[in-house]
């Protein structure tokens, strides 16, 4: 039995930067285990966002696991609120709700300054304790990760990822359309509520981001995908810190692989992600790992922190995890960012990412090392995402 393995270093792709002599931090990066892939095996290019969809980790993600996001996408909360068990009624409603800051009318952090999980989820049940409406039900998660569920409320609204939108006026991302007013009150009373909060009161004097407000967005109902294991006879299994991820995951039917000290940030335990994933393949067909450090540096603007984000994966999950892979008789691997997320803009964007696959099977096309412009050279394209699972897996 061929044992596969995929590997999402979230958001590794971007554009050239002056600061690496025109390389992107995926190019100008050390990675010698990455390059031994694409070396060994082909590279290619691959559209994994489809035109007219927002270009988010929930969209590239399903695209790559073979799911086209056009049939099967109904929101990026519905995937989280899959990953934490929330059962959802053919009507109801769920949001993410993210803890951010707002500083002189501009959203200025997506994230609070990464609050921590016991301060968020302290200052989450405290508005849930505050909001007088039987309908509205908040699930503390991690970090500033959260979620928001309505019963009885129908909406068309149009709503805005704060983390692709930093440094932008607040008043032109404020959510749109029917039912927008009961999420626009309900975002106003999180900000009185939060404004001298003793937890912000603590955060301010350390110097750190406080919480201005939550942040609604990311809606949809409840979320379907078939399984794959009945699609491809493979038994998976997944790695990662992030709900979105996680919940994807269980959609398809993959089991999930908890990591000590696996954060979904720049200071995620990458070695012990490799070794959860060795460990794995004595006991899965497919393993799938992801790690969100470089999307969270690509959002920062921090091209150092990104190349380096990108150097701790290659030396610590995909060196380790490709020689375990070379002991068995038969073994796929796949590399290649979910969708690049550029340093210069801070946000995702829904351009061609590049993909190295080696293995059993598979012919090079270009012995060249792993970034995206030897991947544009190699010339193989593919321009619906969903089909690369079925290349990787049967080509």
């Amino acid at each position: 039995m061929t044992k596969y393995v995929i590997i999402i270093p979230d958001g590794a792709a971007d554009e050239p930067l002056d600061q690496f002599e025109g390389k992107t931090p995926l190019e100008a990066a050390q990675t010698p285990n990455m390059d031994r892939i694409s070396i060994e095996g082909r590279q290619g290019l691959v559209k994994t966002v489809p035109d007219g969809l927002e270009p988010g980790s929930d969209v590239a993600q399903m695209s790559l696991l073979g799911y086209d996001p056009l049939h099967y996408y109904s929101g990026r909360a519905p995937i989280e609120a899959a990953a934490k068990n929330i059962r959802l009624g053919l009507d109801d409603w769920v949001f993410r709700c993210n803890l951010v800051t707002i500083a002189d009318g501009m959203m200025a952090d997506h994230s609070a300054g990464h609050i921590s999980t016991e301060e968020g989820s302290s200052l989450i049940r405290e508005l849930a304790r505050n909001i007088k409406d039987e309908r509205i039900a908040l699930h503390t998660g991690v970090s500033y990760r959260h979620l928001m569920v309505f019963k009885g409320v129908d909406f068309d609204v149009r709503t805005y990822p704060p983390h692709d939108h930093i440094g932008k006026p607040v008043e032109k991302l404020l959510p749109r359309g029917k039912g927008s007013d009961l999420l626009i009150q309900l975002m106003n009373q999180s900000q009185q509520l939060f404004a001298g909060h003793d937890i912000n009161k603590v955060r301010q004097d350390l110097g750190e981001n406080q919480v201005s407000s939550i942040w609604l967005w990311g809606q949809g109902k409840q979320a379907r995908l078939d399984s794959f294991r009945k699609r491809h006879g493979l038994k998976g299994a997944a790695i990662t810190a992030v709900d979105l991820v996680r919940g994807l995951a269980k959609l398809v039917g993959f089991d999930l692989i908890d990591v000590p000290g696996a954060t979904g940030f720049l200071d995620t335990n990458y070695q012990g992600k490799g070794q959860a994933a060795i460990e794995a393949l004595e006991k899965y067909d497919l393993v799938f790992i992801h790690v969100e450090a470089p999307d969270e540096a690509g959002h920062e603007r921090n091209a150092e922190a990104k190349k380096q984000a990108i150097e701790r994966v290659d030396q610590h999950v995909v060196g380790p995890v490709l020689d375990a892979l070379r002991r068995y008789e038969s073994w796929r691997i796949l590399l290649l960012p979910d969708h690049p997320t550029p340093v210069k803009a801070g946000a995702h964007s829904a351009a061609a990412v590049p993909f190295a696959m080696a293995g059993t099977g598979v012919t090079g096309i270009l012995r060249a090392g792993f970034g995206e412009t030897n991947a544009t050279k190699a010339g193989l394209r593919i321009e619906k995402g969903c089909e690369l699972m079925e290349y990787f897996l049967k080509s």
